[in-house]
This record gives C-alpha cells, sequence and structure tokens, in this order.
C-alpha cells in the first residue's frame, strides 16, 4: 500500500519524538517538590496540550522554548503553585533533550527508500536540529513554526508546506501522505484541505483536545505504518 504517494510529511513531537515523556520528565520533578504528586501523568498532559495551544493561538511567531515556558508558568497560575522561573527556563531548554520513540530511527531509514521525507513540525529550527540527531535520517524538508511564522493547526503551515513540495520537488498534493499523532493540530487541519492523513495513534485515543480523528490510514505506531507499506 500507499505506493500513489512520493512524500510523507511528518509531525516530530508526538508522532516521531515522545512528546509526552519529555514533558512528564521535566515537569514531574518541579510538581513533587510543589506538593502536586496527586496530579495524574494524563492529567498533567492534557492540561499542558491546553494550554499550549492556547499560547501557540495567542503568540504564534514566539520560539517554541518560549511557547513552553510560558505554559511552565501558567500551568503555576492553574494549580495555584509557586511560580518557579528557573524550572521553567529549564523545561523551554529541554525540547532537544526529549527522547525519540523506540520505532523511529528504523522505521524512517525504511521509508527513506520508498519517499521523500519531511518534517512539519511546531518547533523552532535550534530545537528540532538536537531532536534531529535522533531520528536517524537527513530529511529532504524541514518546515517549522519559526520558518513559517504560525503554528499548527493554522492553514498556512499546510499551505507552505504544499507550496514548497511543489517547487522543490514538484510534488502536488495527490502523492503526498501527512503522517500525525495529534488530531487538533494535524489531522483535522490537514483533512480539512484535502491531504491524505495517516493518524499515528500512539495513544489510542480520540486526540489531544478532544477532538475525533477522521483519517484516511491509522496505524498504532511508526513500525505499523511500515507494515502498511509492505502489504
Amino acid at each position: 500500500m500507499l505506493q500513489e504517494f512520493k512524500a510523507i510529511t511528518f509531525d516530530c513531537y508526538g508522532t516521531l519524538i515522545d512528546w509526552e515523556r519529555g514533558i512528564l520528565d521535566q515537569l514531574r520533578p518541579w510538581l513533587d517538590r510543589s506538593g502536586r504528586r496527586d496530579l495524574s501523568d494524563a492529567m498533567v498532559v492534557e492540561t499542558y496540550a491546553r494550554l499550549e495551544a492556547a499560547c501557540e493561538a495567542e503568540t504564534p511567531t514566539a520560539l517554541y522554548p518560549a511557547i513552553i515556558e510560558e505554559v511552565h508558568a501558567r500551568l503555576a497560575r492553574h494549580w495555584e503553585l509557586r511560580p518557579d522561573p528557573v524550572a521553567a527556563h529549564a523545561f523551554g531548554q529541554s525540547v532537544g533533550e526529549w527522547p525519540a520513540f523506540a520505532d523511529t530511527a528504523g522505521a524512517l531509514r525504511y521509508l527513506k527508500q520508498f519517499f521523500k521525507l519531511a518534517i512539519l513540525s511546531n518547533v523552532d529550527r535550534a530545537s528540532f536540529a538536537r531532536s534531529n540527531e535522533k531520528l536517524g535520517v537527513t530529511f529532504d524538508l524541514v518546515l517549522t513554526a519559526e520558518d513559517i511564522g504560525s503554528y499548527k493547526p493554522a492553514r498556512r503551515n499546510f499551505e507552505v508546506a504544499l507550496d514548497r513540495l511543489d517547487r522543490t520537488f514538484g510534488i502536488g498534493k495527490g502523492a503526498l501522505l501527512h503522517a500525525a499523532c495529534s488530531v487538533f493540530h494535524d489531522i483535522v487541519p490537514a483533512s480539512a484541505m484535502g491531504i491524505t492523513t495517516a493518524w499515528i495513534n500512539r495513544r489510542n485515543d480520540i486526540g489531544a483536545l478532544g477532538q475525533a480523528a477522521r483519517a484516511d490510514y491509522e496505524v498504532a505506531d511508526m513500525a505499523g505504518l511500515v507494515a502498511l507499506h509492505k502489504k
């Protein structure tokens, strides 16, 4: 399957990089020090995701480290905790340290044999450069929120990706597959633009922020995307 496609655009954080693990590893020590061991991982991630989406919409040209530093401050207010500017700054600088999923590098190396691979990510260039060291391939195109000046789910991010793929490689929308874990940031807006989507459903749920997925393909992980291609 998937032989009709010439390129795959990937979301990075949550799809290739374990965004949830990275966030929890950074926030848990602060929450524990603040006496909030009662908060479940699911509650922390869901609250974080909602606040991050709001920050990205409010300040679309802010760099991602500044976005998540602000989210840290908003989490403190939300849970009535003492602000910790040092922890907030460290959180903002931690993006490049977040781990890749175990299946990511091998899957990307396999797919690289058959497709142009591109990144379309809500991140800054410097943070992605550090993350890219964990991904095992050189991408044919990298587009970050810093490059575009907005954050997904903004339509512009997908428009820029389509334009660059067309101008650089002569690949049109009909030959593109967009693969992502986030329903809110990726699957819904890409599908609305007529882009074929593959939902990498790592969380086995309806997706962050409560939106149901309506993807063309659904797999549990990157290994599943490879298996789909081999069918």
